[in-house]
């Protein structure tokens, strides 16, 4: 099963998954570096670490297929693989390295320390289909972006205070669809999806420690919305279809683009993650991952392949 994703994304009552036909069968990733050839890899089955990668820093690759692989960071060295999760999609990690996987239809976000191979944590979301997360650098509290709810239709935002406990959930009439989000280095949350009407491209603000959104129009035009992260001096917004990452400089209800990041051969980056002068993504439509310089851009760098339906992407930096 794959998770559709369309400019204009409609989804019924309990139907937020179509079939997907023709989906491939490939077996766990195979790091190639650009034009070299693929690494084969064993497919341990259940949730393995090599036993020195929390020594490491890790990158967790999420697979829609039901698995998320993690990496030694830079090298691409596969170090272990998480399994049996219900539709892993959106990551983000903690001041401690703990990383948090958002799962679509089960409507949790579980964490785990580390290069571990076993859930420290699990946060509820009831009633809403998740899409990602983002950590609050000020506080500590964990966002969740829920894509759509269950019963309405309708997405939001649902925050836990400390990363725990039961969420306070916001929602923006403005925002019908919620596709990422990302807090800035002042605690305030940014996120981009698509409109009731039209389904349009859609961003908003909810400044830190308010209860009420702030639409922001953008002076581009973004196909498809894709992944909001700070990277240290801008707040970012993808176009998972488009192939750019812009840099934009925020006013109020404004913003206008600073600089882009041209991600060239992707194909469906929904979440990608900044690591100072490296962007990864994970490419949805063509079943792998790249590398690219930030903010250059240009030509990947690096090639992951072989995954089923990849679309998360996190760094988690270890203890040396």
């Amino acid at each position: 099963m794959k998770v559709l994703r369309l400019v204009s994304y409609t989804i019924g009552l309990c139907a937020a998954v179509a079939a997907c036909a023709g989906c491939s069968s490939a077996g766990p990733p195979s790091l190639a570096a650009f034009g070299s050839a693929k690494v084969s890899r064993v497919d341990h089955r259940r949730p393995w670490m090599a036993p020195d990668a929390k020594k490491k820093d890790l990158l967790y690759i999420s697979d829609e297929g039901g698995d998320v692989y993690v990496f030694s960071y830079p090298s691409g060295k596969l170090e272990g693989t998480l399994t049996g999760f219900a539709e892993p999609q959106g990551e983000c990690v903690d001041a401690k390295g703990d990383v948090w996987i958002t799962l679509f239809s089960s409507q949790e976000i579980v964490e785990y320390a580390h290069g571990g191979t076993s859930s420290v944590g699990t946060l509820s979301d009831p009633g809403y289909l998740l899409e990602g997360c983002a950590i609050d650098p000020t506080t500590g509290n964990l966002a969740a972006a829920n894509f759509a709810g269950e019963s309405s239709n309708s997405g939001g935002v649902s925050i836990y205070a400390d990363a725990q406990g039961t969420p306070t959930t916001y929602t923006d009439p403005g925002l019908y669809l919620v596709f990422s989000l990302g807090y800035d280095n002042k605690g305030n949350l940014f996120m981009d999806g698509e409109t009731k009407t039209g389904g349009s491209f859609a961003f908003a603000e909810l400044p830190k420690g308010g209860s009420t959104f702030t639409n922001i129009t953008l002076n581009q035009t973004i196909k498809t919305p894709g992944t909001v992260q700070w990277d240290g001096k801008y707040i970012t917004v993808g176009d998972a279809t488009g192939g750019v990452t812009y840099q934009l400089n925020v006013s109020g209800s404004s913003a206008t683009v600073a600089g882009s990041t041209t991600l060239t051969d992707s194909d469906g980056v929904f979440q990608s993650f900044i690591d100072h002068k490296k962007i990864i993504g994970p490419n949805v439509y063509s079943a792998n991952a790249m590398f690219w310089s930030y903010p250059g851009g240009g030509s990947p760098r690096k090639t992951l392949t072989g995954f089923t339906d990849p679309f998360g992407a996190v760094v988690s930096k270890g203890k040396k």
